[in-house]
């Protein structure tokens, strides 16, 4: 079969730390990740009891599809993300919602959306 397809309904995997949903489909050489943030998730709250460390070193590539994210980089550098962008986002930072809708975003980082918010 050369089309492999998977319905984020059916997720293969499931995370739910505080004010979040990691949803996993596993695909052929591939991970994705369908991440929904409750407002006032942030990750130093939410995540950072979960795994520990100093701010988030996983690497997100991605996109937004609902909501406000800000990201705050170890390094000062600061993003907001809206709907419809495409994200780069290194290890090194801190992110939140911002407003009071859910973030939604579709993780392509095959290591991120296997790791993210894992215990």
């Amino acid at each position: 079969m050369a089309i492999f397809s998977k319905s984020f309904d059916e997720p293969d995997e499931q995370r739910s730390p505080d004010k979040t949903r990691v949803d996993v489909v596993k695909l052929p050489g591939a991970s994705v990740a369908r991440l929904t943030f409750q407002p006032g998730w942030r990750w130093s709250e939410c995540i950072q009891p979960v795994i520990g460390g100093e701010s988030c070193q996983v690497r997100h590539v991605g996109t937004l599809l609902s909501g406000e994210m800000e990201i705050v980089h170890n390094d000062g550098t600061k993003a907001q993300l809206l709907p419809g962008v495409a994200y780069v986002i290194e290890p090194g930072h801190d992110a939140w919602v911002v407003g009071n809708d859910p973030v939604v975003s579709l993780e392509f980082e095959s290591l991120a959306a296997e790791t993210y918010a894992k215990a």
